[in-house]
This record gives structure tokens, C-alpha cells and sequence, in this order.
């Protein structure tokens, strides 16, 4: 005899231990769980109005919620996260014996073209820089003018150089200032930790910033880049609007530069100049190789420049 459905709470209690085992086993972020929970909570929602729970659903239940997702016009990129949701969930009630049978197993995902990172040439970034170092040794600025320009030439140095995430940078602590440090060791997603290089330009600029930070009398901070908001330090969403503002002076469109711009532009530069996908990879934190080879349009373009230029049959 099949058993009566569990209660809704059954199904609450289910992502509950889905969540634990994503944080406790795999590392998961905050953020990454508040996703799982969201999209596993929608699922659960729409199922329930349809007098089914998330715990009995089937293939058909599933693919029908799919449906409805493209339906109300949720774009694909969305989908397919809710997707990828729904596998881990029924893969890992079906591995821990909560189900004998993986409904989400046969589901077929969105068809999503992806797209080319937004990059910045060397000669844009030069300009970006430029704007940014202009005013920092004017002593007729006021002093707080010229801390402001100087953090953002240390923002912007440290995320050319490293190609760091901006939640990554706005993060760093003061320690991450040492003026003998070559590397920043930063704690990426996951967890995971990283060896990140730090260049000559980078260092100095930061340390122009903290010699402002000095003459202004600040206070010492266990962040770099401390602010009086909740978290501490910089917002990620300040150091962007203060980007855009920055570009507008250097003669950029804004819609054109983002920190993560800034970080493709880090990567394909490197690219570019010859190094390999598997080290781009480990500095960018990518924990598969395949989010990095969104940049193989630059290999194949640089492979393309050498043949051209050195095959001994190439037209002249």
C-alpha cells in the first residue's frame, strides 16, 4: 500500500537538512544557501497549489513547474539556476534515502547561449587609472577629497592587478597592507583560499592611500577599505557607483566599466599576453576550468595573430 503524502512541514524539514548538508559538506555561502532556500521555496509553493508536496513530486510535476517558470517570462539564466536547484535537492533526498527514486534526473535544462565577457581594453584601463591617480598630490585639494581619490586608485590597482571578486576586495583586511607582502591570501567562494600576486603599482597605490589615511587622523580598522555601515567596510555597491563616476571623468561610457569588467579585463589581458588558462584559473578562483574558458575567444584570437604572423606560408 502507498503511503499517504507527508505533511508540508515534512517538506520544510527536508530543505532544512538539503541545507545543512550544502553548508556543513560543500561549503556553501550565505548567499548560495538564501538561493537554494528561495528557489527551493517557490518550487514548494507552486506545488502545494497544485495539491502536490515537494517531497512526492514527480518527473511530470517537475517538468510542469519548468513550464510555468518560462511562462512567466523568467529569463533563461534563471531557469537554469532553478534547475540546477532542484537536481541537487532530489539528487540528495534520493542519496540519503528520503526517496527511492530521483524525479529531477531526466530534466532537461533551458538552451542559453553564453554570453562574451564585457572587456576593456589596455589602452581604457590606462585611462581609468590615469583619471584616478589625478589629484591625490595636490596638497591645495582638501585632504578629504584626496583620501576619497586615493582609495579608489588603491580599488582600482588592487582589482587590475589580482583580479579579485569586488566582494573579495571591499573585504580585505588591514593585514592585507603589509608593506613586505607579495601575495594576498584571500578566502574566495566556499571558503576556498587562494595565493593571489600583487604588483608594484598596486602596492604603491595602497600605500599612498594609507598615508592619507595617517595625515586624516582615521582611526585603525581591522578592514582596508573600513566604512560606518553595518558590515564594517566598503559596500559593494558604493565602489561601483564610485567606478561609474570615474569613468564618466576618464571619458568611458559608465554602462561600459563594473568592477567585474574591471576583473574580466585583468583576465583577458593576461590572456592576451600568454599566460594559460589553467593558471588565469587559479588566480581568478574558479573552482572549474570551465568558468574560465568563457575567455577562449582571446586564445583563439591570439593563436589566430601567431599563425598569421609567424607560419612561414602566411600571406604577406
Amino acid at each position: 500500500m502507498a503511503k499517504p503524502p507527508r505533511s508540508r512541514g515534512s517538506g520544510e524539514r527536508l530543505i532544512a537538512l538539503f541545507l545543512d548538508m550544502q553548508s556543513a559538506e560543500r561549503g556553501a555561502s550565505a548567499n548560495t544557501l538564501a538561493a537554494y532556500r528561495r528557489d527551493l521555496a517557490d518550487l514548494s509553493a507552486a506545488l502545494s497549489a497544485a495539491g502536490r508536496t515537494i517531497e512526492t513530486a514527480t518527473t511530470a510535476d517537475l517538468r510542469e513547474y519548468l513550464a510555468a517558470l518560462a511562462a512567466r517570462g523568467l529569463a533563461a539564466s534563471s531557469q537554469a539556476r532553478r534547475l540546477s536547484a532542484l537536481r541537487q535537492f532530489y539528487r540528495f533526498l534520493y542519496a540519503e534515502r528520503h526517496r527511492k527514486d530521483d524525479p529531477a534526473a531526466a530534466l532537461a535544462g533551458p538552451k542559453r547561449g553564453r554570453p562574451l565577457p564585457k572587456v576593456l581594453s589596455v589602452d581604457e584601463v590606462d585611462r581609468l587609472l590615469a583619471a584616478a591617480r589625478d589629484g591625490i598630490a595636490d596638497a591645495e585639494r582638501p585632504l578629504a577629497e584626496r583620501l576619497r581619490r586615493a582609495r579608489l586608485n588603491a580599488l582600482l590597482e588592487l582589482v587590475y592587478a589580482t583580479g579579485l571578486r569586488v566582494s573579495e576586495l571591499v573585504a580585505l583586511p588591514a593585514t592585507a597592507a603589509r608593506r613586505d607582502a607579495r601575495v594576498l591570501m584571500v578566502r574566495g567562494k566556499g571558503g576556498r583560499e587562494r595565493l593571489v600576486p600583487l604588483n608594484a603599482a598596486a602596492k604603491a597605490a595602497v600605500a599612498d592611500y594609507l598615508a592619507l589615511c595617517a595625515e586624516a587622523g582615521l582611526a585603525s580598522s581591522r578592514w582596508l577599505f573600513p566604512s560606518f555601515g553595518e558590515s564594517g567596510h566598503l559596500t559593494r555597491q558604493h565602489f561601483a557607483r564610485e567606478l561609474k563616476a570615474l569613468a564618466a571623468r576618464a571619458g568611458l561610457p559608465p554602462d561600459k566599466v563594473s568592477p567585474h569588467v574591471l576583473r574580466h579585463a585583468f583576465a583577458s589581458h593576461l590572456l592576451q599576453n600568454g599566460a594559460d588558462l589553467r593558471s588565469v584559473q587559479m588566480l581568478l578562483g574558479h573552482a572549474d576550468i570551465s568558468t574560465t574558458q568563457v575567455y577562449t575567444h582571446v586564445l583563439e584570437e591570439r593563436l589566430k595573430s601567431l599563425v598569421r604572423d609567424l607560419h612561414p606560408l602566411a600571406e604577406e
